[in-house]
């Protein structure tokens, strides 16, 4: 139920990523030897197991509510919570506790670490958790494209545990401030939201001195405009083929003209006390892309029915595939009490899980089939299925890239330099092509 901080990669002074792996493959040996789970007998006799994650305290209620049920429906089983506030801080930890062989039976890895932690080998194989007749939740409730770089060909090291489209939050006051009549969630409907609609928007924002549209600088940013304008990023043997695409390489260019021409904004530089949330519950931006968290800062404006959402606009106008995020649940190779383990991931994957852990104000979307209620029940916002309809036609970080430690970061960066106006549209397809040739 996490939204992952989007500022991390390419602002933040708290924590490197890129510092981390730094660490990490330097480790990463140690890590296939050395990484222990608690000690647990299996489920059918008294276990104990410990798992983990990152959130905030009203996150950590929801969890412990989560673990009060699973003692109920599994008495033998006792799970305890390791929560550590901070996601910058959270990966770090872990590393260490896998050293030292003092890490939890299952834990949560975001989606641009995940890549380094099955390459290391440290996670177990979980088809036994998506098989066989007795299975909590099956392999076929996932969107496979949500598995991202936690699939190989060796075998399923994670699952998404839920997930977040990044839908296009609209504000409907600051439209009709800039002289837009449209809804943009009914344009959708009617299979006419296109791209150049969405543009001509953009541009009648900022001529009245509001902000366009508003997006975080990553992966799911720059690949989902290159896939809504019909482009392709990956080919699929994994080969960087945008740069030989002509619709890809147009995507880049228009992507970087509605940044420069003040369309856009990058919601990662905007300055402390004017962030995106403060811009957004304020009337002065048409468009906020972000996730189902949204909710939460609708319900700052104390006017949240101003706000609903729309998918990506598209070249045709119908609905396209666009970037969803997700963080990923995981079993230590190491841990002692496995069949402990594989049942308790199965109960918080399953749509009971996770509709306990996401309904009444849960700020992700299910990541399997038949927790549709969590996003529908309570009708906010007014077109929340689109919420459901993206997340079974989106894409997570292509397994190419976010397998390389720092690489998704790397590429963010890059593009920054672009959105600022510091660097072309030309030389940053270099730049970018240039990292995925060393990294991959």
């Amino acid at each position: 139920m996490h939204q992952r901080p989007r500022s991390t990669p390419v602002n933040s002074n708290t924590f490197s990523r890129r510092n981390f792996f730094a660490g990490a493959l330097g480790v990463g040996a140690l890590l296939a030897t050395t990484a222990c789970g608690q000690s647990g007998g299996a489920a059918g006799s008294s276990a104990k197991i410990t798992w983990s994650t990152w959130g905030t305290p009203e996150e950590g209620q929801r969890f412990k509510k989560f673990n009060a049920q699973f003692k109920t429906d599994h008495p033998t089983i006792t799970a305890t919570l390791q929560m550590v506030p901070s996601y910058s801080d959270y990966h770090s930890k872990l590393l260490t506790q896998l050293t030292s062989g003092t890490a939890p039976d299952v834990f949560y890895v975001g989606d641009d670490y995940i890549g380094k932690f099955v390459s290391s080998g440290v996670l177990m194989d979980l088809t036994p958790v998506v098989d066989g007749a007795d299975a909590k939740v099956k392999l076929a409730d996932f969107n496979p494209a949500l598995f991202g770089a936690g699939k190989t060909d060796k075998g399923l090291f994670a699952l998404p545990n839920d997930c977040n489209p990044d839908v296009f939050w609209f504000d409907k006051k600051a439209l009709a401030a800039a002289g837009i009549t449209e809804n943009p969630a009914d344009l959708a409907a009617a299979g006419i939201w296109t791209i150049e609609t969405f543009l001509g928007m953009c541009a009648k924002l900022a001529a009245k001195g509001l902000h366009g549209a508003m997006f975080w600088n990553y992966w799911s940013t720059h690949w989902s405009w290159v896939a809504a304008n019909g482009g392709q990023v990956f080919d699929a043997a994994g080969k960087f083929v945008l740069p030989e695409d002509p619709k890809s390489v147009a995507a880049i260019k228009s992507l970087a003209d509605g940044f420069t021409s003040k369309s856009f904004t990058v919601a990662d530089t905007l300055p402390d006390g004017s962030g995106a949330d403060s811009l957004f519950v304020s009337h002065k931006a048409g468009f906020y892309v972000q996730g189902r968290y949204g909710i939460a800062t609708a319900q700052q404006s104390g006017s949240k029915d101003d706000y609903d959402i729309a998918p990506w606009p598209t070249v045709s106008g119908k609905p396209g595939s666009s970037g969803v995020a997700a963080s990923y649940l995981v079993i230590n190779a190491k841990t002692k009490a496995a069949d402990a383990a594989k049942t308790f991931v199965g109960d918080f994957l399953s749509a009971k899980g996770q509709t306990l852990r996401l309904a009444d104000g849960g700020n992700a979307v299910p990541s399997v089939k038949g927790a549709d209620s969590v996003v529908l029940d309570g009708n906010y916002p007014a077109h929340a299925k689109s919420f459901l309809d993206m997340t079974s036609a989106g894409f997570e970080d292509f397994a190419v890239e976010a397998k390389v430690p720092g690489l998704s970061s790397d590429v963010s960066t890059a593009m920054l330099g672009m959105y600022q106006g510091k660097t072309s549209p030309a030389d940053t397809i270099t730049a970018v092509s240039k990292l995925m040739q060393k990294a991959v």
